[in-house]
């Protein structure tokens, strides 16, 4: 039977592994024969590894973070990734050297994260066939084949001007475009430079793989990606069947929205990354107080100091703050009728298949393309007004989401990406169809 070695390299980073490593349940589920080694740092490993859900074809390894011994880390978050990035394939091929070491089998085939681009050059010394993994918004993908195009267009134009040029983008704006992006120069990071050299990598890949649901895509965008790369496949990003749900409600959030009349509730939530500035903290709170609408809020207990003197207690028969909410269950609940987000890849998949509107505060990167994304190409939200939260301006948004006519547009449009979203994951469908031919790729390699 098909007896293959898929070596798995994650991106160690952010909220990259999840999404990677549901992936790979799946795989492991489907070709039951097949041995996958899963390779990242011992850091990222370890909060994968050890649990008892994980089938026995899949083993992890762990390599260096490129952290050197005694090396204190600055403030600055993009440290950690070039300490990583600069490694290199000498760093993976350690790691495939423990794997075929403890398997006995040499490696058939390599998956990885897209933003390790080294593992190219691996699979390329060991003749196999490469499959990369994009789990950024899915739209972000077409900058790194236009950089030059946008670089020269923000160059000569003011922050609202569109790119017209971007095939099924033409929505998105100068002010849309991320750092990484529009850097050059001294400005330029090992890892803005890894993400250019993607338009240049991935048309190299045997297959490349999004994490989404190719139905809510712009069909010009898709042509257009399809046009350049050897293979793109869509694999709907559920959660693997074979993880548990978070389903330790711990803090008690779902029974809390069990007594809260539907679509009434405003949760709030700006992933695990970055967090707002203490000025905008208050703002939330200050516009949650004066909206009166019920809200659930999850916030790191470290930012509990920053609120308003006093709204914990003048809040507490509406108002619910917890410093971790088992999201994908909160936004699956009837209750919930908006999303404050940051837009991070894996909070608008959960928000849009479960039909909750969205207020997106985006930071950095691929967020502000998902922002443009949630509020002129699907119409299931808003960018907050000047991308900074106010008290004024989430009044405004919160309202008009909530209950103004304006807002009825905007929810019934998240109600119909949701019913997109579940036509999308049926068993006859076209992402089922993508991941049987993934799965062929790794068994024929």
């Amino acid at each position: 039977m098909e007896n293959k070695h898929v070596a798995v390299f994650a991106f160690p980073f952010g909220s990259h592994l999840m999404p990677l490593f549901n992936l790979v349940l799946k795989l492991a589920q489907a070709a039951p024969n097949s041995s996958f080694s899963f390779i990242g740092t011992q850091q990222s490993n370890a909060i994968l590894f050890p649990s008892p859900h994980i089938p026995n074809n899949i083993k992890a390894f762990s390599i260096s973070d490129g952290i050197p011994e005694g090396h204190v880390l600055g403030k600055n978050p993009t440290e950690k990734l070039s300490l990583f990035l600069q490694t290199g394939p000498h760093n993976l091929h350690k790691g495939i050297q423990l794997a075929e070491a403890e398997t006995k089998k040499k490696v058939t085939c390599i998956i990885a994260d897209a933003f390790v681009t080294s593992s190219l050059l691996v699979a390329q010394t060991l003749n196999v066939p490469w499959i990369a993994l994009w789990l950024p918004n899915s739209c972000s993908l077409s900058l790194y084949f236009y950089a030059d195009s946008i670089r020269e267009h923000c160059a000569n134009h003011a922050g609202n001007a569109t790119l017209d040029f971007l095939p099924g983008l033409s929505k998105l704006r100068v002010e849309d475009m991320p750092q990484d992006v529009i850097c050059v120069g001294e400005k330029e990071t090992l890892f803005s430079r890894t993400l250019i050299s993607l338009g240049t990598v991935l048309p190299q890949a045997k297959a490349v793989v999004m994490n989404f649901f190719e139905e809510l895509e712009p069909p010009l965008f898709v042509q257009d990606m399809r046009s350049k790369l050897q293979s793109l496949l869509y694999v709907v990003p559920f959660p693997s069947p074979l993880l548990p749900p978070s389903d330790t409600d711990s803090s008690g959030c779902l029974t809390w929205l069990d007594t809260k009349s539907s679509r009434s509730v405003a949760y709030v939530c700006f992933g695990t990354v970055v967090a707002p500035p203490p000025h905008e903290l208050v703002a939330v709170a200050e516009a949650l107080e004066e909206s009166g609408f019920p809200f659930l809020w999850s916030l790191k207990e470290g930012f509990m100091g920053v609120l308003p003197n006093g709204f914990v207690e003048r809040t507490r028969m509406r108002g619910k703050i917890v410093s971790w909410a088992p999201q994908t269950q909160v936004l699956a609940h009837d209750s919930v009728g908006v999303f404050f987000t940051h837009c991070g890849a894996n909070s608008v998949i959960e928000s849009v298949s479960s039909g909750v509107p969205m207020i997106c505060r985006p930071f950095f990167g691929d967020q502000e393309v998902a922002g443009r994304v949630i509020e002129d190409i699907w119409e299931v939200g808003m960018i907050i007004e000047n991308r900074v939260f106010t008290k004024n301006a989430l009044l405004k948004s919160l309202n008009l989401i909530m209950v103004q006519e304006q807002g009825k547009r905007i929810r019934d449009n998240a109600f119909q990406v949701k019913k997109t979203v579940q036509y999308a994951g049926r068993p006859e469908g076209q992402a089922a169809r993508d991941f049987n031919t993934l799965v062929q790729v790794i068994l024929g390699s």
